[in-house]
């Protein structure tokens, strides 16, 4: 592939001044019944403040656990993640993380779910302030007219749109994502995506996901984070997505350059770090 469409540099993308997100020297290991068990090591990476990066690798390649050092649950054995130069030490309100599964109050109403996030994070704003942001972001994701019902009334596509209003909703700097189209159907999926990157573009927020999705990640990412596989698992390579924004799913999919990227990813994790688990 031609230097425009891969990054061999598998560390950093050299970024001027401090990078906004930094993960320097990251190695995670966990002690186990059969001894230590390094999951991650030396991990690098530079993240530009607005950027979209995707992650990919086989199951047990640390990716879950790489973000959630980044959400400020999990503490780096070695090395420090920092986010505007100061190190992350716990999980915070300019940090939201968004699951496969929902994570919703099924006896909360989808407004009430999206209102619970803003009054903790936003405790002194007046409640027509709060309800005026919810109501913003329900709108943001199309669910206005499903405000006042239950997750049991909604779809899961529906459920997922409420998880990512309840995220946006409070404003964070970088959202965190953890595969969270992995469980819907291909339509629901791409719809999901195509709203994902509108409410991305107009937010301004920093994206960190998680993807088994090949397709999925050369659509939404600038960057694409390939992993190794685990134990021991580290950047393998990182691609920078040469497509121009706003994208169309057809008119990438004419590219030729779309092909050669996804056939060199699948070459990636199907022949070079190929597991025979998945």
């Amino acid at each position: 592939m031609t230097s425009s469409v891969i990054n061999s540099n598998v560390s950093t993308v050299p970024i001027e001044g401090e990078p906004f997100l930094a993960i320097d020297g990251v190695s995670k290991v966990f002690n186990t019944r059969g001894g230590p068990l390094t999951v991650l090591k030396d991990i690098s990476l530079d993240i530009k403040e607005g950027e979209f990066v995707c992650f990919i690798g086989h199951s047990g390649c640390g990716k879950s656990t790489l973000l959630n050092m980044v959400s400020g649950f999990l503490q780096p054995t070695d090395g420090v993640v920092s986010l505007k130069g100061q190190p992350i030490q716990k999980p915070g309100p300019d940090r939201m993380v968004v699951f496969q599964s929902y994570c919703l109050l099924e006896w909360k109403t989808v407004f009430e779910n999206v209102y619970l996030g803003v009054n903790s994070v936003f405790p002194k704003l007046g409640k027509a302030q709060k309800t005026e942001i919810v109501r913003e972001h329900l709108e943001m994701v199309g669910l206005t007219e499903a405000a006042d019902k239950k997750p049991s009334q909604i779809s899961g596509g529906m459920k997922q749109r409420v998880a990512i209003a309840r995220a946006l909703a409070i404003r964070p700097e970088v959202l965190v994502m953890d595969e969270p189209f992995g469980a819907l159907d291909a339509i629901t999926k791409e719809e999901l995506q195509e709203e994902l990157l509108k409410i991305w573009q107009s937010h301004k927020s920093t994206v960190l996901m998680i993807t088994h999705d090949i397709d999925e990640a050369l659509f939404l990412a600038d960057r694409l984070v390939m992993m190794t596989n685990g134990p021991e698992a580290t950047i393998g390579e990182v691609l920078t997505i040469p497509f121009e924004r706003p994208r169309q799913r057809t008119a990438m999919m004419e590219d030729p350059r779309y092909y050669e990227m996804r056939n060199y990813v699948l070459d990636f994790l199907y022949r070079r770090f190929a597991h025979d688990d998945d």
